[in-house]
């Protein structure tokens, strides 16, 4: 489970884009200012895509957790923003196991060795986003309609999906795990 910034407007021309000025808000990347959304991910081991939320990005990772992981079972996979006892245990209710890092300061737990190994492949997901921007052209900024912002990325996603180009983990031990 991760996000990933879709940028919409560069921060100069958002008093001239009229189309997202009022649905987007302002966000900082690692290239600066942008009119941006969200898009949260849910993958398996086999990198298939398995639940999927557009938001704002001002909108808190905790409650989009609970809302995007309807519905599913088995083990999920987060990095450190996930990381909150009400969410764990909410989860846990819906049969669902929430495995993250740790913080520096934070009690450590015993792990699987199994479940330590799929934590550590987390950054399968980064391949999924990888793929979906370079080969899927998910994220660019001329988007002229907000139907056809959203459009875009359905299709980007449909393009991912029926795709050959699925990072996957080599060997995994349970195929129901998530990632």
């Amino acid at each position: 489970m991760k996000k990933c910034i879709i940028t919409v407007c560069h921060n100069k021309r958002t008093s001239s884009n009229r189309v997202f000025n009022k649905i987007s808000k302002i966000a900082k990347s690692s290239y600066g200012w942008f009119l941006v959304f969200k898009l949260h991910l849910i993958i398996n081991n086999k990198g298939e895509i398995m639940s999927v939320k557009i938001t704002k990005c001002n909108k808190s990772d905790l409650s989009i957790a609970s809302v995007i992981s309807e519905g599913l079972s088995g083990k999920l996979f987060g990095d450190k923003a996930y990381i909150s006892k009400e969410l764990f245990h909410q989860l846990l209710t819906n049969g669902l196991r929430l495995f993250t890092n740790l913080h520096k300061d934070m009690k450590t737990y015993l792990l699987d060795i199994d479940d330590k190994r799929l934590l550590n492949k987390r950054s399968l997901i980064e391949s999924v986003f990888n793929v979906l921007k370079k080969h899927m052209h998910l994220d660019h900024t001329m988007y002229s309609s907000l139907i056809n912002f959203f459009v875009h990325i359905i299709a980007s996603l449909a393009s991912y999906s029926i795709s050959k180009l699925n990072p996957h983990l080599i060997s995994s031990s349970s195929p129901d795990s998530l990632s």
